[in-house]
């Protein structure tokens, strides 16, 4: 079994990861890990959720492609510890846009049987606010979608 997993640097991807791992293990299967690089928004505001429009604008910061990249690629890294520590060997794409977009394209692409992502269980608000990647993903692929909360 051929599966994609999308990471963020969180928690909840660090699940996705370690779930995807179980079942490379149990089917003799393979784990790529992808970043996808959206060099127009980030957001790095706290934790807590957004309550508000402006609350929203005031965490979302534009960043260059270098920053980005070098972001991503730390994420990466730190997903391939997260995997070596569990006893698997990932390997790992950076793509680039809209993590939806690229996620998906790159999982029909390349024939993967599934996409594993992590799920942050915003509120719902937050969600009509800035979206949902898990649910982006989901609605746009046509491959398998696992989600872990």
């Amino acid at each position: 079994m051929k599966l994609l997993v999308a990471v963020d640097g969180s928690e909840e991807a660090n699940e996705a990861l370690a779930y995807a791992t179980d079942i490379a293990d149990a089917t003799n299967g393979s784990v790529t890990v992808a970043y996808a690089v959206d060099p127009a928004i980030y957001d790095r505001g706290g934790t807590g959720p957004i309550s508000s429009l402006s609350d929203a604008e005031q965490r979302l910061v534009i960043e260059n492609i270098e920053d980005t990249e070098n972001r991503g690629l730390e994420v990466l890294d730190d997903a391939t510890d997260f995997a070596a520590d569990l006893g698997q060997e990932v390997e790992t794409e950076l793509l680039y846009g809209t993590p939806v977009v690229a996620i998906t394209d790159f999982a029909e692409e390349e024939g993967f049987d599934t996409i594993v992502v992590g799920h942050r269980g915003r509120s719902e608000r937050t969600e009509r606010l800035l979206g949902s990647v898990a649910k982006g993903i989901v609605e746009r692929t046509t491959v398998t979608v696992t989600v872990v909360r």
